[in-house]
C-alpha cells in the first residue's frame, strides 16, 4: 500500500536578484507518511519548514523533486490536504457556521447536506452551541479549533499543521494538545506538523523528523514509541505522560539533535542577511 503522502527529493529555492544569488530552502528531502500517522518536522526557527509544507500542500512549486498523493504525483492545492495554519484566518464578517462551511459552500453543497456537515464538525472540536457566535467574540483556542473544523468538514486525506498553536499561551497551547489529540482519535486523519517546539512535537508525534539549520534537510527521523493517548492523562487520574522515563528519554535525543542547529542557523543568517 502506498503512503498516504510522499515527499522525494524536493529541493527549493528562492532567488534574490538584489544579491545576483538564489537561497536554498529545502534540499533534497525526502520522507513519506502512512495512512493514521502523526509526523512532526522539528528545527530552527527559518530553517525552510514551512516551504516544506507549503510545497506539500500545492501551494509553493518545488526546483526540483515531487510530492506524491497516495502513489499519484500532485503539484497544486487540493481538498485532499488541508493547512491550518497559526494565524486563523477566518472572515470576520462570517459565524462560525458560515466559517467551517465557508469550503463546501464553495464546492456547491447544498444547504441541508452542509448544515449537517458543520454541525458534525462542531461536535468533533467541541464547539456545539457556537455556531452563531463571530470570530470576535472567541477565544484564541476557540478559534484555533474553528480552523480545525474549517479542514476537518472537507475530510481530507491529510491535514497539514503549520504551528497551529504558536500564538496561544502556554496553558491554552497544552489544552489544544489534548483537544487534537482527541479529534485525531475519532477522525483517523493522517497529519504533517511544523513546530518549533520539542515538547509539542514527542507528545503528539509517531515520528519527528529532525531539520538541519537552513537548507532544511533530515538530519534524523525519531521514532515516538510511547502508549495513546498521552495528553489529558493526569486530568483522568493516570500518569503525565512527561513523568513516563521514555518521554525524558526521547525529550533529551532529540533536543540533542537540535540544539547544534539553533547555532549553525544563527551562523547562515550571517552569510545570507538582505
Amino acid at each position: 500500500m502506498s503512503p498516504v503522502l510522499e515527499a522525494r527529493d524536493v529541493t527549493v529555492e528562492f532567488p534574490l536578484p538584489r544579491k545576483g544569488v538564489a537561497i536554498t530552502a529545502v534540499w533534497n528531502f525526502s520522507f513519506a507518511v502512512e495512512e493514521n500517522e502523526f509526523v512532526s518536522v522539528i528545527g530552527p526557527s527559518g530553517c525552510g519548514k514551512t516551504t516544506l509544507l507549503n510545497v506539500l500542500a500545492g501551494l509553493q512549486n518545488p526546483n526540483a523533486g515531487t510530492v506524491l498523493l497516495n502513489g499519484k504525483a500532485t503539484d497544486r492545492p487540493g481538498s485532499d490536504r488541508m493547512v491550518v495554519f497559526q494565524e486563523y484566518g477566518l472572515l470576520p464578517w462570517r459565524t462560525v457556521a458560515g466559517n467551517v462551511g465557508f469550503g463546501p459552500e464553495l464546492a456547491g453543497v447544498k444547504k441541508q447536506a452542509l448544515d449537517g456537515r458543520i454541525r458534525d464538525a462542531l461536535r468533533i472540536v467541541g464547539l456545539e452551541g457556537f455556531e452563531q457566535a463571530y470570530p470576535y467574540e472567541l477565544s484564541g483556542g476557540m478559534r484555533q479549533r474553528v480552523g480545525l473544523a474549517r479542514a476537518l468538514i472537507m475530510d481530507p486525506e491529510i491535514l497539514l499543521l503549520d504551528e497551529p498553536f504558536g500564538a496561544l499561551d502556554a496553558m491554552t497551547r497544552e489544552t489544544m494538545q489534548r483537544e487534537l489529540e482527541q479529534i485525531l482519535m475519532k477522525s483517523n486523519k493522517s497529519v504533517v506538523l511544523i513546530t518549533h517546539s520539542i515538547d509539542e512535537a514527542v507528545t503528539l508525534s509517531d515520528r519527528i523528523i529532525v531539520c538541519t539549520a537552513r537548507p532544511a534537510r533530515i538530519k534524523e527521523i525519531v521514532t515516538v514509541d510511547l502508549p495513546r493517548p498521552r495528553t489529558g492523562m493526569a486530568d483522568s487520574g493516570g500518569p503525565d505522560i512527561k513523568s513516563n522515563h521514555r518521554y525524558a528519554e526521547i525529550r533529551e535525543a532529540v533536543s540533542l539533535l537540535v540544539q547544534p542547529e539553533i547555532q549553525d542557523d544563527r551562523e547562515l543568517s550571517n552569510v545570507y542577511e538582505l
